[in-house]
């Protein structure tokens, strides 16, 4: 599991109550390749909104900062390009609601920073919920359903298919933000995340060659590490491979939080090579 958002841009929404937080949206029938795009969404249900201390407007600041704008029409628009269509699973709602790809416990490293799976600072280590806030109800709510639902989406492909292929879609800020615990490293136009288990060299040399033909750069590893896996199949599950794909935001749009450019063109591109490259 990795250790670490359709938006409209500049605009965070705020509903009345609590909607399907994550959308699983199928792909071929015989493609093992799961898209997932986690972070994309600035969508905040209107009772999790209450419980953050900030006001509209340093909330607005706050999810251009932390969301990762567009990589779901990134991921959206490279199942559209790829020649086998791939699976994927898009969180609907913001990562300050829960962020489904940290562990809801001590095991999490980010919780030295306030960003476990329910976030009590922000990227820039102010207060965003009190620090006796109980993070039980959020992620039962949200955490567990959505971790329930990878690891089907997961097992459906293992049952389908004989194995699964799932490709984080993130993005990163040209320059880092202090939450960031290990961001003094290279920050490359795209890092790409891996996990000893679970990223096998073929994957990890298709992503190279699929990325190196639409950036300069590809770095590993670097801001960010890791690769996502569900849990019931972390570590034990072979047929599982996991790569995360980390874009940095420059290349693709106008940051903090603005809007895409033609870059994105480009790196959807780019990762329906991947798909394609990994499906077949």
């Amino acid at each position: 599991m990795r250790h670490a958002t359709d938006n409209v841009p500049g605009s965070s929404l705020v509903t009345p109550a609590a909607p399907s937080s994550f959308s699983f949206l199928p792909g071929a029938a015989d493609s093992p390749v799961i898209l997932h795009v986690p972070h994309s969404a600035r969508e905040i249900p209107a009772g999790v909104r209450a419980d953050i201390v900030l006001d509209d407007a340093a909330l607005e600041r706050e999810l251009d900062h932390i969301t990762d704008s567009h990589t779901a029409e990134i991921a959206e628009a490279a199942a559209r390009l790829a020649g086998v269509t791939p699976w994927r699973f898009v969180n609907r709602l913001s990562r300050l609601v829960v962020d489904p790809e940290r562990f809801p416990d001590e095991r999490e490293e980010m919780r030295a920073v306030g960003m476990g799976a329910v976030y009590t600072r922000t990227t820039h280590r102010e207060v965003l919920r009190s620090p006796g806030t109980d993070p039980e109800p959020l992620v039962a709510r949200y955490f567990r359903p959505y971790a329930q639902a990878m690891t089907d989406a997961v097992a459906e492909r293992l049952a389908a298919v004989g194995r699964a292929v799932v490709v984080d879609v993130h993005s990163y800020p040209a320059k880092p933000l202090p939450y960031e615990l290990h961001g003094e490293g290279p920050r490359p136009p795209v890092c790409l995340g891996t996990d000893a288990f679970h990223t096998p060299p073929e994957l990890l040399a298709a992503a190279r060659k699929a990325f190196g033909e639409a950036v300069a750069e590809i770095g590993l590893d670097s801001p960010f590490a890791g690769a996502y896996v569900p849990l019931a199949h972390y570590g034990k599950e072979p047929r599982v491979s996991a790569l995360m794909v980390e874009i940095r935001r420059d290349t693709y749009m106008t940051e903090p939080g603005g809007p895409a450019g033609p870059g994105l063109t480009r790196l959807a591109s780019a990762l329906a090579a991947l798909v394609d490259a990994v499906t077949r």
